[in-house]
């Protein structure tokens, strides 16, 4: 497993060994030990499952206090830009977005740490999108930042003439000025 860094402080884009042949391909998807070498060393709880259409962005979630979710995402279907924005006052990089392409051709997985908000969208015609998290999910800790706040100016690569398909709670969620942040 290579780990490369990304703009967001303690977030890693992960580059898993793929052993290919004319049969397909095999790759480790998780092991405790390779993880904890990398300095990824967090026990996950909870395992999540979406398969989303084209155009469609969810996000940007995230669990408040001492429930922050750290999270290991990837898709195995398809492909997305997924962005992650941190919200941790204490971090050097507080206040920055990020965003990779993920998809099924180099099966690239993206460490988000506790205290980032994440999202994502789809841009193949549907995404299966995984992510391993380290703390369950409990709707009463539950937050979203707005995807689309101008403060942030995420640069979601969004079809020309098109607005994304979001939830109700993503539409109206808090603009990053307002949200609650991590210390």
């Amino acid at each position: 497993m290579k780990k490369i860094p990304t703009k967001i402080h303690d977030a890693f884009i992960l580059k898993p060994k793929v052993f290919g042949d004319a049969r397909g391909f095999f790759m480790e998807t998780w092991n405790r030990n390779v993880f904890r070498d990398i300095g990824i060393d967090f026990d996950f709880v909870q395992d999540n499952h979406s398969r989303s259409a084209k155009n469609v962005l969810r996000g940007l979630h995230y669990q408040s206090g001492d429930t922050a979710q750290g999270k290991l995402v990837w898709v195995t279907s398809g492909t997305v830009f997924d962005v992650l924005v941190d919200l941790r006052k204490s971090s050097p990089t507080y206040g920055m977005w990020d965003g990779y392409v993920l998809n099924t051709e180099t099966h690239d997985r993206l460490w988000v740490p506790p205290g980032c908000a994440h999202g994502f969208l789809v841009l193949s015609e549907i995404a299966d999108f995984h992510y391993k998290v380290t703390s369950a999910y409990r709707l009463d800790t539950e937050r979203a930042l707005l995807w689309n706040d101008p403060d942030l100016a995420i640069e979601w690569p969004i079809e020309i003439g098109l607005e994304p398909l979001v939830s109700a709670k993503d539409a109206v969620a808090a603009n990053f000025l307002d949200c609650e942040k991590y210390l």
